[in-house]
């Protein structure tokens, strides 16, 4: 298997929208099975490497290998099993097993938004679902390459940048007293961030809570401001220029799509 080669099979797809826990603490898979997770965490144990994954992270686990899982919130994600078409060995497959990291959150979210459109198992839906699942996994791989350009501090200074939003996205949240956390000044944050992981900290905040967002529209009678609240937006006015801005559409036209 060449360095740059994502080739794959898609055998399965599933999306499980706020599972609250899993069935079985422990399990193993016939083929390469993809945790993708859209909103909450969960705990993860693969051979010796273990951890936290939320949105943004994949957790891939090779054929044969004992998966451990715990959700640690409700979890919405794409459950997804493939085989490559020239199977990885030895450190090209330790490269691809546990949690791979994407920071490219608008392209992963995309590739999300179709996975969910797509319908059923009929052959052109099979190939663009297979396309989503090669385009995130070449996303780590351009990432993987990119990252040679940075120091290892700023990933790792960073990396607690990204850490603290994620864990933060949905209180009270000050740019300013995180960037001062971490001995920068907001430029210096915005800069730096930018340059670790192609957007801004507040793109990549919004990024986190509208993904709730769109799930409480598609699956809530909450009252706007009621979302905002639960969201990390100031209300619901606010709430609805972001969203309208970022994905095109109004909340309440968003949310009548889900109607049936």
């Amino acid at each position: 298997m060449a360095a740059g080669d994502v080739a794959l099979k898609l055998l399965s797809h599933v999306y499980w929208h706020r599972k609250a826990e899993f069935m079985y603490g422990e399990d193993t898979y016939p083929c390469w099975t993809l945790f993708a997770v859209e909103e909450g965490r969960f705990f993860y144990g693969i051979n010796e490497q273990k951890g936290e994954a939320g949105f943004g992270d994949l957790v891939l686990c090779p054929p044969h290998v004992g998966f451990q899982r715990r959700t640690l919130e409700p979890l919405s994600f794409h459950f997804l099993q493939f085989v490559w078409q020239s199977e990885p060995n030895g450190e090209q497959a330790s490269r691809w097993s546990g949690k791979l990291v994407i920071k490219d959150r608008e392209r992963l979210a995309s590739d999300y938004l179709y996975l969910k459109q797509l319908p059923g198992w009929d052959e052109e839906s099979t190939l663009h679902k297979q396309h989503m699942l090669s385009d995130m996994l070449r996303l780590i791989q351009i990432e993987r390459e990119r990252k040679d350009e940075f120091t290892s501090e700023s990933d790792d200074l960073m990396e607690k940048a990204r850490q603290y939003l994620t864990d933060h996205a949905y209180g009270s949240l000050s740019m300013l007293d995180l960037a001062e956390s971490l001995g920068l000044t907001p430029v210096q944050l915005t800069r730096r961030f930018r340059r670790a992981f192609a957007q801004t900290p507040s793109d990549f905040l919004n990024e986190i809570r509208l993904t709730r967002v769109r799930h409480l529209l598609e699956g809530s009678t909450l009252t706007l401001d009621a979302i905002a609240t639960k969201c990390g937006f100031e209300n619901g006015f606010y709430l609805s220029r972001v969203f309208t801005q970022k994905i095109g559409v109004a909340p309440s036209v968003y949310r009548s799509m889900y109607r049936v």
